[in-house]
């Protein structure tokens, strides 16, 4: 099994790597694929979110997301000015061109349909895009699934059992759980990050990867620090303030006191998270780590490493890339993390036992350390739902990733007083996190149907 680290952590817009960033890849791709096609005169695209983005899509830019793709917007370039210019004269216009002088009607108010009453056996994040001709005839439709982190699957790869894992007969350690990741590292006398970056590299060029996987670091960077410089009101309703950069002024204002409690260092990693999340929620450039909507912990952990851990350094971030997309890959390829599929265990657990695998290692923690450091992290996160309150990411997600940090660093800290040895084994833990999102009630993975989402009903 190979998840490359490009594929955990992917640059995304917020707030949503599932409802936003997915839908936008997936109007790309059936633009694409029509593009392609024999031009149809008359052609009208009609849009159909089902499930959670049905539900949510709102709240989580689903609808705006998906129309931005239709018009050519990329994640990795968004920029939310241009966006909304264009969309404003969408509503106006109400066509676009899905290749160089084909113009195909499009009608934000009637093409894109919200449909609450279907159910997609296959995966709760579903879209269907149809290209239909005068006669209302489909000429050209494909059903796509966003399954979490920014991966989007048809329906027919989904059936196949395509995983968004590639085929590893070109990996010199092509481990497919824990287990074999742990005697694989002890047969070559390897650690994770390496055998890790090996496997990355017999794809890409050595310093061509390295370049890119600092990029990625420059990115979650340049988000906190972006989120700890902003103020105001996020939108969508709620009136949540921002408060990473209150926070973060306090702290700093206090930074070397005598009288500073050693629970500062709490505040220090959720406002860090929390920068990240305010920053997420207000629609702006993050990297999936694994999700956007668990964007904050993995970045708030190594700010944290790298701006209050003695004898910490700059050199070990692509060590801790690695080790955390090594686990976040076992996650993805072995469970979810999908929110509407598993629950906010899949999300915050799975970033929270990334980041206390990637602080243990910078630690000098041994695989098996490593692989405790995740399993700690990730069993405290069992069960967890996700019933985000109007379907903003805001409510209780950025918190959320503030005490997934914490737990981050308590993972890490505890798997380093011992030796590796524990009773449960990552794999089991991850297997469990997968039965128990599956039994979980659908109120409470993305849908606001339960939980917070409808305790507050003044909201």
């Amino acid at each position: 099994m190979f998840v490359s680290v490009f594929d955990v952590f992917k640059i995304s817009v917020g707030p949503s790597s599932s409802h936003t960033m997915g839908p936008m890849l997936a109007a790309a791709r059936f633009l694409d694929a029509i593009g392609a096609l024999e031009r149809v005169e008359g052609a009208r695209l009609q849009i159909t979110l089902y499930g959670s983005l049905a539900f949510t899509g709102v709240g989580h830019g689903t609808n705006a997301a998906v129309l931005a793709g239709c018009l050519g917007f990329e994640p990795e370039t968004y920029d939310r000015g241009k966006v909304e210019t264009a969309l404003a004269e969408l509503a106006t216009r109400k066509t676009i061109e899905p290749a160089a002088g084909w113009t195909v009607a499009l009608d934000p108010e009637t093409d894109l349909i919200i449909d609450r009453k279907t159910r997609l056996d296959t995966h709760p994040n579903g879209m269907r895009f149809a290209l239909l001709d005068a006669d209302e005839t489909a000429t050209a439709e494909e059903t796509y699934f966003s399954i979490g982190g920014g991966f989007v699957k048809t329906l027919a790869e989904i059936e196949a059992g395509d995983m968004p894992a590639t085929p590893a007969d070109d990996v010199p350690f092509p481990f497919a759980n824990a287990d074999q990741m742990l005697a694989m590292g002890k047969a070559a006398d390897l650690s994770i990050a390496e055998m890790k970056r090996r496997n990355e590299c017999a794809r890409l060029d050595g310093e061509a990867f390295s370049q890119r996987l600092m990029g990625i670091w420059e990115v979650m960077d340049a988000c906190i620090t972006r989120g700890l410089a902003a103020t105001g009101e996020l939108p969508g309703g709620l009136k949540v303030k921002r408060r990473a950069r209150a926070i973060f002024e306090n702290l700093s204002g206090k930074a070397g006191a005598n009288d500073m409690p050693l629970h500062s260092a709490i505040d220090w990693l959720s406002a860090y998270a929390m920068a990240v999340n305010e920053e997420n929620a207000a629609g702006g450039q993050v990297v999936t780590a694994p999700t956007n909507g668990a964007a904050g912990v993995f970045p708030a952990v190594l700010r944290y490493y790298l701006s209050h851990v003695p004898g910490a350094k700059r050199e070990k971030i692509p060590e801790m890339l690695l080790v955390g997309a090594a686990i976040g890959g076992l996650i993805k390829y072995n469970a979810s993390i999908s929110g509407a599929e598993v629950g906010c265990q899949g999300e915050v657990g799975s970033a929270s036992a990334m980041a206390a695998a990637a602080l243990c290692s910078a630690l000098g923690g041994t695989n098996a350390q490593i692989e405790n450091a995740a399993e700690i992290a990730l069993e405290h996160h069992l069960g967890m739902t996700c019933d985000p309150i109007k379907g903003l990411v805001q409510v209780p997600c950025i918190e959320r990733n503030g005490l997934g940090a914490v737990k981050a660093v308590a993972a890490a800290s505890l798997a380093m007083q011992g030796d590796g040895s524990h009773i449960v084994p990552l794999d089991a833990c991850i297997e469990t996190m997968r039965q128990t999102g599956k039994d979980m009630d659908e109120r409470y993975k993305e849908t606001s149907l339960g939980g917070l989402s409808v305790a507050v009903p003044d909201c």
